[in-house]
């Protein structure tokens, strides 16, 4: 008995150390610039469940008393170390808004539902009731659909990607005025990056308006469990994560020589977890990391709460709230945070 133990038992930590060197190498990776192995990419999808995993270990072996335990609680403190927390301890609660303050929304709309994805009737519109009530001062679109600026009187600036290319649609929507707006044209896609200068009383702030390369996956069984689909849904991974990359990296060398106090918004199609998260991120204050609630879900992929959606902001900036909505009304989720410029207080 003993004997059949200690085979399980080997086995058991052959698997731990496969999962804790998982966790520890992804961390390592998302640091990385550059993709040094394109699979190894793709981890950072699965770093909820390298942490689960890991924990898990801690358990058994807890409840074994054995050494192995140290093994997975090294993986989960240099995890944590490298990824930072992913679960939000904020509240709900918005203070009562000030002249200083600046509530910013993101959201992907999936074109106000106008290819009929979502069956139930008046989706569209009903986006556009949620956004009338949460009332944002900027509000940041992707998948945008251009004629739906006609129900949103409420914000008499907007700026949009431009007429002259086929791309997704980003727009930016203010109640301040916009004196200067500009597109970065990513290279062999439809995604798009648009900014937008604003004036903010006395201040001018630049908002950019992000929506990475996209997966083109949609949550089935057969794409992972097939032969054949399974290896084309691994290569369409790692060409978007090589994609996003390049993305990001325009990005970051445009953010760098903007003369303005910024924020960063948008669809990233990615996680925190993942070196292109850390590139556009930068130095910015992540709203949801700084005050948010929970997973801070903004997308379903099989029943798992992703949060892929952003809102970074300058440390010009206090970050008073963060919210994450659950209407269901895209495949994505909205999120809304308020900040505080320091200048004006």
């Amino acid at each position: 008995m003993k004997k059949a133990t200690s085979i399980i038992d080997r086995i058991v930590y052959a698997i731990n150390v496969l999962v804790a060197v998982l966790l520890i190498i992804t961390g390592i990776l998302s640091y990385m610039p550059f993709q040094i192995v394109s699979a190894l990419s793709v981890l950072s999808l699965v770093v909820p469940f390298l942490f689960a995993l890991n924990i898990l270990f801690l358990v058994y072996w807890g409840i074994k008393l054995k050494r192995q335990l140290v093994l997975s609680l090294v993986a989960i403190v240099l995890g944590y170390l490298m990824f930072g927390p992913f679960y939000g301890l904020g509240n709900n609660d918005v203070p009562q808004k000030e002249s200083s303050d600046l509530k910013i929304m993101s959201y992907n709309v999936w074109g106000f539902n106008k290819n009929g994805w979502m069956k139930e009737p008046g989706v569209g519109d009903s986006i556009v009731q949620f956004i009338k009530k949460q009332d944002p001062d900027i509000l940041c679109i992707q998948e945008h659909a251009r004629t739906r600026h006609r129900q949103l009187k409420q914000y008499p600036y907007r700026s949009e990607t431009p007429y002259v290319k086929k791309r997704t649609i980003q727009a930016i929507f203010s109640k301040y005025p916009i004196v200067n707006n500009g597109s970065l044209d990513l290279p062999g896609t439809i995604n798009n990056i648009i900014y937008a200068d604003i004036v903010f009383h006395k201040d001018t702030i630049r908002v950019y308006n992000l929506h990475l390369q996209s997966f083109k996956i949609r949550p089935s069984a057969d794409n992972f469990s097939d032969g054949e689909k399974s290896e084309r849904t691994y290569k369409r991974l790692v060409h978007t994560f090589s994609k996003q990359l390049e993305q990001a990296e325009i990005f970051r060398e445009h953010f760098e020589n903007s003369p303005y106090t910024n924020i960063a918004c948008g669809d990233f199609n990615n996680t925190q977890f993942s070196n292109i998260y850390k590139i556009v991120k930068g130095d910015l204050q992540d709203t949801f990391l700084e005050k948010g609630k929970g997973f801070g879900r903004t997308y379903d992929f099989w029943k798992i709460p992703l949060r892929i959606d952003y809102i970074l902001a300058d440390s010009e900036f206090e970050v008073l709230s963060h919210q994450n909505f659950d209407d269901r009304l895209s495949d994505h989720y909205p999120i809304m945070a308020t900040l505080r410029f320091s200048s004006h207080e």
